[in-house]
């Protein structure tokens, strides 16, 4: 046996033995990721030593079932494994809301949903579903979770965002633990991907692939803690986004690539292109050596090709032979890929773990998915306390082009790429989860259209909204309201007096103030996935909904974007949400004034200044503060736990100046015990036991009297608030 043979050897050990005895071709081949459907045959894996295959959005075998699937995977495996070294393919999967391209896989909310849980716990748990269902039919790597930030409701990826604050996504990263487990070794992991680094959900006008036009205080302030978070979980890859920022497409960005992220942050892993990203470099059509060597010198580590591989290893090793990417590079790439394949156990298990195969779709993971859909629901009005319906008596009407149809409610990237109306795959409609909960005495009527209904009824649902799309199609560059067959069914139902229930099925807010006066209840489904019980349970009051928007809701499409604390009027602000009479207190209410914005932007471009992952360490020294005079006579500090899980919580704090301005500051707390800060945003944070010191960065060091700034953190251990705060040894009020 070899060394790199040997599972019992350290796996930097087995990385170097392998790398010895690599040709060059062998190297360049573990650089290079191609499609399943673009393969001429099984065979290439072998002939061009390629090292990754992947499904892209619908790509998926003739048999479109699970043990399909695992077939197909094996496949692929023996071909890699008729190589002299015998390295192991890695397969990636856009699984990003279950095991979303199987036909019969659990179907969970997508991302804005599950942002609307504020429950990290949840989507920890969704995580490890996932992972089981992916690794049940081979794959072993996922392209998920996305981490965006979106900022602009026009833009058609608005709900793979976990919400428009970088808090959310942050906290969210708890999915990574999901879907890595405990450790990559066990056969129920896979490898998870943060995405797409990074900014792509602030372009200009919501524009897919767009330029995001960001300071770069801006830029680490709102889109770089989600990733920072990812990292501190350990996450095995990075996907870079399609955009631009400030006019230089990140697929060729070293100072992001290699120096922020490989360096500043300290990720370990490897990086990831997206779909022919390099192809976008020079702004031509199709990939040259000129677009290989400056997204590789980049710090790009694995190239989704997706097609044209045989070109893309010829251009790759001329780019290598003519010195223009250096061995080291390449190296550098070797070592972070094969060291994954190493930790996942693919040199032990390259083939489908069929043990796994049965919880695809599994009564277990469905129950889960169900709860997460009833958590992410959110309430925005109930007048006269229409909701919940009461069960048994009378007569109920449903209509709505979303209310029977599995593809509706799922949205985008299910099944096929961009989605489809239909019976796309098996599971319970909102219709259907309204008859199972309806109890005697009770009788449910269904016309998509609205026909039909009377005032005999004592109620009319309306499930109505978007039909599914994914990036790119799904940008709305107009108008952002209810098409004309939802907007027709309305006002059928609404002409017979009877009380009508809107439940809105859709990507991200829609333009639908001018409806609302006229409905008298309206809940925020989101896109909920196979699982329309769980939409029922809130109907009907089997759960009281606690979900609270993650993302402003505007007034009228003219307000994108909308943000919190743009000072625009928003139709429901980010945090609201209602729950029935004896339920928890709605927070915050709309007369509530919404949080700080998370980005004061100065007037120049700031220094670059790294930002350290915090450390939790007795001997370290606080940090210097500014003398006591540069501080205000009075200042307020409000410490705000924002999300919460059993084994941790995100906190966010603002610093508000007194009758003086702050020029400079360390903030200083002590945790009640047993806390750990592991990442933080806009600010430096060090820990030495349970003494806490947040520093302020070059760009919001001077805060102006009456004037806010806020950073936040996250943290290990139970959630407990501090009884006292100082800012530059100066005591302020705590709230």
């Amino acid at each position: 046996m070899l060394p790199y043979q040997d599972p019992a050897q350290p796996t930097l050990n087995r990385v170097g033995d392998l790398m010895s005895r690599m040709s060059l071709d062998e190297k360049i081949g573990q650089l290079v990721q191609v499609d399943r459907a673009a393969l001429t045959a099984p065979e290439d894996i072998a002939t061009y030593r390629l090292g990754s295959v992947l499904s892209g959005g619908g790509s998926a075998p003739a048999d479109n079932s699970p043990n399909g699937w695992a077939e197909m995977y094996d496949g692929y495996q023996r071909a890699a494994q008729n190589t002299p070294l015998g390295i192991p393919i890695i397969y990636g999967v856009d699984a990003v809301h279950g095991h979303n391209t199987v036909r019969g896989a659990t179907i969970f909310p997508h991302n804005i949903g599950l942002g609307a849980t504020r429950d990290p716990a949840l989507v920890q748990r969704i995580g490890r579903a996932t992972a089981e269902e992916v690794a049940g039919t081979g794959p072993k790597w996922t392209f998920a979770p996305c981490l965006c930030v979106a900022r602009n409701d026009r833009w058609g990826r608005t709900y793979e965002s976990y919400g428009e604050l970088p808090e959310i996504p942050a906290s969210m990263t708890s999915i990574v633990g999901g879907l890595q487990g405990a450790s990559l070794a066990e056969p129920s992991s896979i490898l998870a991907t943060a995405k797409h680094y990074v900014g792509d959900g602030g372009t200009t006008g919501g524009d897919d692939q767009g330029n995001t036009q960001l300071s770069e205080a801006d830029l680490r302030a709102i889109h770089l803690p989600p990733f920072q978070a990812a990292v501190a979980q350990g996450v095995g890859s990075v996907m870079i986004s399609f955009s631009s920022w400030n006019g230089q497409k990140l697929h060729g960005h070293r100072q992001l690539i290699t120096d922020l992220l490989k360096g500043e942050l300290h990720f370990s892993g490897f990086v990831v292109t997206d779909w022919a990203g390099i192809d976008q470099i020079d702004g031509a059509r199709g990939f040259t050596g000129n677009e290989i060597a400056t997204a590789i010198n980049a710090g790009v580590d694995m190239v989704m090709v997706p097609t044209d591989y045989r070109q893309f290893l010829t251009l790759l090793r001329a780019e290598v032979q003519a010195g223009r990417i250096s061995a080291e590079r390449i190296d550098d790439a070797n070592r972070r890929i094969l060291a994954k394949k190493f930790e996942l156990g693919l040199f032990e298990r390259r083939f489908t773990d069929r043990a796994l195969t049965s919880t695809v779709g599994s009564q277990p993971h469905r129950e889960l998915a169900r709860d997460a859909v009833r958590r992410s629901q959110v309430l925005l009005k109930n007048a006269n306390n229409a909701l919940p319906l009461a069960k048994t008596g009378g007569k109920i009407f449903v209509a709505g082009k979303s209310a029977d149809d599995i593809g509706n409610q799922s949205g985008g990237w299910t099944i096929s790429w961009q989605g489809a109306s239909g019976n796309t795959t098996p599971g319970t409609t909102i219709l259907q989860g309204i008859r199972n909960a309806v109890g005697s005495g009770a009788t449910v009527t269904y016309n998509r259209d609205g026909a039909g209904i009377d005032r005999s009824y004592r109620a009319a649902i309306a499930v109505v909204g978007e039909t599914p799309y994914a990036e790119g199609r799904g940008d709305r560059t107009g108008s952002m309201g209810l098409d004309n067959a939802d907007l027709r069914t309305l006002s059928r139902l609404r002409a017979t007096g009877v009380p009508v229930i809107v439940v809105l099925v859709s990507g991200r807010p829609l333009d639908i103030a001018t409806q609302l006066g006229g409905w008298a209840a309206l809940v925020a489904a989101w896109l909920p996935g196979t699982e329309g019980q769980g939409v029922a349970d809130v109907l009907f009051g089997d759960y009281n909904p606690t979900g609270k928007l993650p993302v402003t809701w505007m007034a009228n499409a003219s307000q994108q974007p909308i943000n919190v604390g743009d000072g625009k009027p928003a139709l429901f602000p980010y945090g609201f949400g209602l729950s029935y009479p004896g339920g928890p207190t709605p927070s915050p209410s709309p007369s509530v004034s919404p949080p700080s914005p998370p980005r004061p932007t100065p007037s120049a471009s700031p220094a670059r200044r790294p930002t350290p992952t915090p450390t939790r360490s007795p001997s370290a020294a606080p940090t210097p503060s500014p003398t006591a005079s540069a501080v205000a006579a009075s200042c307020t500090v409000r410490y705000a736990v924002t999300s919460e899980w059993p084994t941790g919580f995100v906190t966010d704090i603002r610093i508000t100046a007194g009758s003086a301005a702050i020029d400079g500051w360390t903030l200083r707390f002590t945790f009640p015990g047993g806390q750990t800060v592991t990442n933080a945003w806009n600010a430096t944070v060090t820990q030495s036991g349970d003494q806490v010191s947040a520093t302020n960065l070059d760009w919001n060091a001077i805060i102006a009297a009456g004037e806010s700034t806020s950073f936040g953190f996250q943290a290990e251990g139970p959630t407990g608030s501090p009884r006292t705060a100082t800012i530059n040894t100066t005591p302020c009020t705590l709230t």
